[in-house]
């Protein structure tokens, strides 16, 4: 049996304090949460879900197994204005071929936040 994915759908950021998170997200994103419960929020971003669970384990000493970009006009413009709400610095947003720009930062719980332009990427 095979299994058919349908595309990404949700990312989920695990953050130490949710409420701290969820306002980070809410003024980085500019939108605030569909979904808000104490348990997990949830942003709608685009037609896809960034979710934060709460978690007693600091994100700091995970390792990047994962790399999860979010789709921008201007990735220097998205990861400068990450780092001005607070980001660290991750991967400087570079040029990876055919124009496709690649960056990432980390939020102040630890968690990779990647962003990229692809000029040939459309949805739907």
């Amino acid at each position: 049996m095979k299994t058919t994915l349908h595309g990404l759908r949700t990312v989920i950021y695990f953050v130490t304090d949710i409420a701290a998170a969820k306002k980070w997200y809410t003024e980085s994103l500019g939108i605030t949460p569909y979904f808000d419960e104490p348990f997990y929020v949830g942003f709608n971003v685009g037609g896809y879900e960034l979710g934060l669970h709460p978690s007693d384990t600091p994100n700091n000493s995970q390792p990047n197994s994962v790399s999860v970009y979010w789709g921008v006009d201007d990735a220097h413009a998205a990861y400068n204005a990450l780092i001005a709400a607070g980001a660290t610095p991750h991967e400087v947003p570079n040029e990876v071929g055919g124009g496709i720009v690649v960056g990432a930062v980390k939020d102040p719980w630890g968690n990779a936040l990647g962003v990229i332009y692809n000029p040939h990427f459309k949805v739907g």
